[in-house]
């Protein structure tokens, strides 16, 4: 009745009116119009066949959760924990499949059970129990997170082989996952607009009361959308578990923002009623081609999230404009001649789109001239002084060679490290420096750009079942063993210590800790009486530390898997640290050299990321021009103590 009333407006009458009304009702397409010819302009490496299928991969695992939260969306509820119902389930088939030896189809069904079980607890929390979405599903996703570090013991788990092919391509170029994604999205529209519970998911979003008056059993429906939400959520784990060769505990962490911005920038809204498969597949392809062409514009990983924010709130914007301009979207199949209409409309778009790209592509003819002076440096984080150094000294480096540098953050997310690796892949740099989030989860796109004779440098971290250039890093384990040996020689050989580690299912954590546990063997009176994580964040080490002295207040020594971990860890000792106790850190960044200098930590046993830098990037140069160069190059851990410190430099 709203697009009725719009077309009768005698101010919306003629090619003016019209076209009006085809921008209203097609936001979230002209948007991504307008992205897709930008990105063209803007970079030629984004017009590629390559690039474009890395699109549509690294929209897949978004693209599917979305489907599943459209559900949701439509009937006026939010679902929170789609991404770690993802992780969870993956983890369950990998684990069931891998550690138990149930045959695979089996492992695939328990996963799918797991994410309709989690989606039933959320319903019947939400039907029965009462409690808002927001909150059973905020719990949901701390119990789901959690259950699956518990079931990995925080460690990735190889996934089968002949699941891990979801992960492949077919004939040598279509990626499967796109057509997970264009499968689901089908039954996705199917289950909205031709069966009862589609209409079911409408009528409750534009007013429960009157659903539930009118004979819809409203607490049933709720529970069968939850449980939608949690099979498509268990689809994409599997998906996102299968391009990473392994099922991460900490995969897919926050992915459930990434999908409800799909649905509302596709166009649906928050207060229910509207939504449509076929928006929800934009909004997650406008996310994926922003991430993408801001990569290879080698815009910052922290203006990333500030433009994609912004694109959320202009798409929200829009939605009320549009409604109350009288073009909101009616529900999927509720007008005879809409989809013939929005076919139409699809198809115009792609006839503009490919004629304009095709004319900017001239633009940038022999664009990747100089690929060979352009390298890509994907690190697992930029939230932590270390790598924050190892960036510096490769740029430096790169600056000095006249090498153009393009530095991605992977943000602690090894999805998000393979699109940035396939992203440097597909747009031919000369050489990729890969500081790895998961040693094995960077292995199918270190093998890509192996496959097209792109050397890779690994740096800090090695990358496991693939093949490297190099390897530049100091040892972990032995740093691990000599940090365990400080603090139990400072200690005299006898004394209560904790540990903290690192983040669950980081290579670093796994190994620093092995090399704690090496150490302390030669050491039989050191005592461990906790060993908690605390993320290799200043702030969780803050919290944590204060927790366990609750516990433990006749603790004399701390070991940290980091730095900023060992600084929260005094901070929340005050007057004891570097008195009564002593704390020994990881890394050797300025802040926590600082803090030996002032006797707060007592030692803190140094990488020197600098350096680690700038021999990545001489080590990629030599592997361009076709040197010999070394397959591991060490970089000296050294123990940092008040005697020494002054004369040390990272």
């Amino acid at each position: 009745m709203a697009t009725d009333t719009l077309k009768r407006t005698p101010g919306a009458g003629g090619a003016t009116g019209g076209l009006r009304r085809l921008l209203l009702e097609n936001g979230a397409l002209t948007a991504l119009i307008v992205l897709v010819i930008a990105m063209s302009a803007l970079s030629g490496d984004f017009l590629t066949t390559d690039n474009l299928l890395n699109v549509g991969v690294q929209a897949a695992v978004t693209a599917v959760l979305a489907f599943g939260v459209t559900f949701v969306i439509v009937s006026a509820g939010i679902d929170l924990s789609v991404g770690s119902v993802a992780a969870l389930s993956a983890t369950v088939l990998a684990w069931t499949a891998t550690s138990h030896g149930v045959p695979v189809f089996i492992a695939v069904l328990l996963a799918v059970a797991t994410g309709i079980a989690a989606g039933l607890v959320n319903g019947f929390l939400i039907a029965y129990g009462k409690l808002p979405p927001f909150i059973a599903t905020l719990a949901m996703l701390s119990v789901a997170r959690g259950l699956s570090l518990v079931i990995s013991e925080g460690s990735p788990i190889p996934f089968p082989d002949s699941v891990s092919h979801l992960g492949d391509t077919l004939g040598g170029w279509l990626p499967v996952p796109v057509l997970v994604m264009i499968v689901m999205g089908l039954i996705a529209a199917f289950v909205l607009g031709r069966t009862y519970i589609g209409r079911s998911m409408y009528a409750i979003g534009g007013n429960e009361e009157a659903a539930r008056l009118s004979g819809l059993r409203v607490k049933k429906q709720k529970l069968a959308i939850y449980a939608l939400s949690g099979v498509f959520a268990a689809v994409a784990g599997i998906v996102l578990a299968s391009r990473l060769s392994s099922a991460q505990p900490q995969a897919a962490d926050g992915y459930e923002l990434d999908a409800i911005a799909a649905v509302v920038i596709g166009g649906a809204s928050l207060a229910g009623g509207t939504g449509k498969a076929s928006g929800t597949l934009i909004g997650a392809l406008i996310l994926a081609v922003l991430r993408n062409g801001l990569n290879l514009l080698n815009v910052s990983a922290f203006w990333q999230q500030v433009v994609i924010g912004v694109v959320i709130a202009l798409a929200v914007l829009f939605d009320t404009l549009r409604r109350k301009a009288g073009a909101t979207p009616s529900a999927a199949g509720a007008s005879p001649g809409g989809k013939g209409r929005q076919a139409g409309t699809y198809a115009l778009a792609a006839v503009v789109t490919v004629a304009i790209v095709g004319a900017t592509s001239f633009l940038h003819n022999g664009s990747s001239a100089s690929a060979d002076r352009r390298m890509g440096l994907s690190l697992s984080t930029l939230n932590n002084p270390f790598f924050v150094q190892i960036r510096a000294g490769a740029m430096a480096e790169a600056k000095k060679q006249g090498v153009d540098l393009t530095v991605t953050d992977a943000q602690n997310d090894a999805s998000q490290q393979a699109n940035q690796l396939q992203n440097f892949t597909s747009s031919g740099v000369g050489a990729i420096i890969v500081n790895p989030v998961d040693s094995d989860a960077a292995s199918n796109s270190v093998k890509a750009a192996d496959k097209a004779d792109i050397p890779v440098i690994a740096v800090d971290r090695g990358v496991n079942d693939a093949k490297t250039a190099a390897l530049v890093a100091s040892d972990n384990v032995a740093g691990g063993e000599l940090a365990a040996k400080s603090i139990a020689e400072k200690l005299g050989g006898k004394g209560k210590i904790v540990i903290l580690q690192g983040q669950a299912g980081t290579s670093a954590a796994r190994e620093r800790a092995m090399g704690f546990e090496n150490g302390l063997k030669a050491f039989p009176g050191i005592q461990v009486v906790a060993q908690q994580p605390a993320d290799f964040d200043r702030t969780k080490g803050l919290d944590v530390m204060s927790n366990l002295l609750q516990a433990h207040p006749d603790v004399r020594g701390v070991i940290a898997a980091n730095d900023e971990m060992a600084l929260g860890a005094i901070k929340a000792l005050g007057s004891k640290a570097g008195k009564s106790v002593s704390v020994v850190g990881f890394d050797g960044t300025p802040d926590g050299l600082k803090a030996v200098e002032g006797g707060s930590l007592y030692a803190s046993v140094a990488q020197q990321p600098t350096q680690l830098g700038r021999i990545a990037v001489d080590n990629a140069l030599k592997a361009l021009d076709g040197e010999k160069v070394q397959q591991t190059v060490k970089v000296p851990v050294k123990v940092v103590t008040k005697e020494n410190v002054a004369g040390f430099s990272g």
